[in-house]
């Protein structure tokens, strides 16, 4: 089983709801769900292009997936994140974006965040003692001859190559697009997604998730409000 820690927006959230229906599955409850009807665009088409983000689920990766240590617990990490949450203040992301990922199509700040790049780069240190550390074909995954220097170091430091200076908060929308559908699929994107990224996107939790079996989905396992209880706002 693998745990990571993330971001995602409340359950009830109106881009939650919008990335399930694309995406083909809710985070929250695990269910699939039906894909929407876009002209022009098949379902099949669909469930291709979102068949990886589809397994993790609409999240923004703030610590990468990781196997508890020998001597760490489930009720620890929880304990402890439980713990962390409480001593970040809530932000707001004031612009999300459909944006082109390499060959992939994801949400991503239209300005850098700089309070989410800290909340990342704050977790993965806090939490690097609960993640056993990776094995030789957890590395060979990764590809290590493709990463620069400091993405080496940081995949032998810290378990994940894009941590730290080189860390990008992205939610994936798409796994590897073709150069010739590209448009297509960025147009649709933008057309589906733009009516619930008009407001500042609240970050007042932080997410832990967990893996269904060996190479199963994610959904969240937990939600932990940040900030402290007596400042919190009643939902």
């Amino acid at each position: 089983m693998r745990y990571a820690i993330c971001f995602t927006p409340s359950a009830s959230d109106p881009l939650t709801l919008v990335a399930a229906t694309w995406l083909g599955r809710n985070v929250y409850s695990g269910e699939m769900v039906d894909p929407p009807a876009i002209r022009g665009l098949g379902i099949h088409e669909i469930a291709f292009y979102t068949a990886v983000p589809r397994r993790y689920g609409f999240m923004g990766l703030l610590k990468a997936p990781f196997r508890l240590a020998e001597n760490m617990s489930e009720a620890g990490l929880l304990r402890e994140l439980m713990r962390f949450s409480g001593t970040i203040t809530p932000f707001e992301i004031p612009r999300l974006e459909v944006a082109r990922l390499g060959g992939a199509l994801g949400l991503v700040p239209s300005v850098p965040s700089q309070q989410i790049n800290f909340l990342a780069a704050s977790l993965v240190q806090a939490f690097d003692h609960y993640r056993a550390p990776l094995s030789e074909a957890e590395i060979e995954r990764i590809d290590p001859d493709g990463l620069s220097a400091a993405q080496f170091a940081n995949l032998h430091r810290w378990g994940h190559p894009h941590v730290m200076e080189e860390f990008r908060f992205q939610m994936m929308l798409t796994g590897t697009v073709s150069l010739c559908d590209m448009p297509r699929i960025e147009g649709v994107l933008r057309d589906v997604f733009e009516p619930a990224l008009a407001v500042p996107v609240p970050v007042s939790n932080i997410a832990l998730m967990v893996e269904e079996g060996s190479g199963g989905p994610f959904r969240v396992h937990s939600l932990h409000p940040m900030g402290k209880v007596s400042a919190r706002k009643i939902a």
